[in-house]
């Protein structure tokens, strides 16, 4: 490869991943061309940009970074390499496990730069699965808000208006004595 297109390669890979702040580093080797192809379609369909790269290429890149979690990273760079792009730190992670399902182990995880920290090896996929989405985590702090507000129109509706006159009337009294 000329020193031109090296380069050039360098710079898309840089790019990549400042525009997107996960990626998943995994295996594709094995697949056949159907398969490969329904992969990249999931991708396409989920928001994820997938590309294969060469190792030393992107061992360059990650090199120049100088970030010590990316550098965990540099020992998976080995065989073949794909990397999965995505602002979604858990959607890569659930499409692996899906057609891990599907084809006998494959695409296989080599790690993942997720919320600014590495995961090296296959064994992560469950805990990057289990990594909520921005809307999710929204969701979930929504339903915490939402909870004790339902839980006193509950209590007022079933007949806890008496609990709550008995309540402040025992107070009262117990403020006269």
């Amino acid at each position: 490869m000329k020193k031109e297109l090296k380069d050039q390669v360098i710079e898309s890979i840089s790019a990549q991943l400042k525009q997107y702040p996960n990626f998943y580093v995994t295996n594709i080797e094995g697949l056949n061309a159907g398969d490969t192809v329904k992969l990249r379609r999931e991708c396409f369909e989920k928001g994820i940009k997938l590309s294969v790269v060469k190792n030393t290429l992107f061992k360059h890149v990650i090199k120049g970074l100088e970030n010590e979690e990316l550098n965990q990273l540099l020992p998976i760079f080995t065989g073949n390499t794909a990397i999965m792009y995505t602002e979604t730190p858990n959607t890569p992670a659930k499409l692996i496990k899906d057609f891990q399902k599907k084809l006998a182990g494959k695409p296989e995880l080599k790690g993942a730069y997720v919320q600014e920290c590495a995961f090296v090896g296959a064994d992560k996929l469950d805990e990057l699965c289990a990594i909520k989405s921005r809307e999710e985590l929204i969701g979930d702090i929504i339903s915490l808000l939402q909870s004790p507000m339902r839980n006193v129109i509950s209590a007022l509706q079933n007949g806890g208006g008496q609990t709550i006159a008995g309540l402040v009337k025992t107070l009262s009294e117990k403020e006269a004595k």
